[in-house]
């Protein structure tokens, strides 16, 4: 059975989150060619999703678009941040075909019905493709058709998570690597506090009172920010999926992690 990795891209990586729809164009470059390293010395398959950042985020929260259709504004709303949440997608799938993998882009908005903000229907057809071909989808948070909403704003890690779970029988998926900022989670915010902790290891034994120490990102984000994160991939330790969370502002960190080095960040897992 082929291993199955699934990476996240965070916001906060990939974009300036306090300037909106401006992209870190350096570190998507880098992080791109680190991916393709990567497999060019190991062979796993790959799903990429990316989050907003400073591409939606702003423009949902003036619509508030994760409250669905309000008023007679939603509508534009939501065209506005579908098409927000596309164009930074449209940059990392790029950069990742000029580091020499064939990525294609998954708009959830064609292929995603939720409702009350959980997934109902996913149609997964064209996924299960690309990765049989050892394609690289790239799917990202974006707001979705909601059945009691009219429409949400739906996370990476709602999308991942759905697809690790469906495809646990056809791939050994075994982690979801969350790329963020700092090197983890701490027990205060590191860019504030010289005295914050990392926490290697997060699981259901400590996770009240890891919640505690998690006060929300920094810069507008509309899906929740890091306790909706780490609650979401706790979940995932149910049926064998873990979590590390690391610090892909730093060269390598993600190319050293895809190749099976562990302790580079929190790690989120079953006891």
């Amino acid at each position: 059975m082929d291993e199955l990795i699934l990476v996240k891209l965070g916001g906060s990586v990939i974009t300036d989150k306090t300037k909106p729809f401006t992209e870190d164009i350096k570190t998507i470059k880098r992080i791109a060619n680190e991916i393709h390293e990567a497999r060019q010395e190991k062979k796993f398959k790959l799903i990429v999703g990316n989050g907003g950042g400073s591409y939606p985020h702003s423009v949902a929260a003036q619509y508030r678009t994760n409250e669905g259709f309000i008023n007679e504004k939603s509508y534009e709303g939501m065209a506005k941040v579908q098409d927000a949440a596309s164009m930074l997608n449209r940059i990392i799938v790029k950069e990742l075909i000029n580091a020499g993998e064939n990525a294609v882009s998954i708009n959830p908005s064609s292929c995603v019905i939720t409702e009350n903000g959980e997934i109902k229907k996913f149609f997964l057809g064209p996924i299960i493709k690309l990765l049989d071909f050892n394609m690289v989808p790239v799917p990202y948070g974006d707001v979705v058709f909601d059945l009691k909403k009219g429409c949400v704003t739906l996370s990476t890690e709602i999308i991942l998570a759905y697809i690790g779970k469906f495809l646990k029988k056809k791939y050994r998926v075994s982690r979801i690597i969350m790329c963020t900022n700092v090197d983890g989670i701490f027990t205060k915010d590191p860019n504030l506090n010289p005295n914050a902790e990392l926490i290697p290891l997060i699981t259901r034994k400590n996770i009240e009172k890891v919640k505690n120490y998690l006060h929300g990102s920094a810069g507008t984000d509309v899906t929740g920010g890091m306790i909706h994160k780490v609650e979401r991939m706790l979940k995932l330790t149910n049926i064998g999926i873990k979590t590390e969370i690391i610090n892909a502002k730093k060269p390598n960190t993600l190319k050293r992690t895809l190749l099976g080095e562990s302790g580079l960040g929190t790690t989120i897992k079953k006891a």
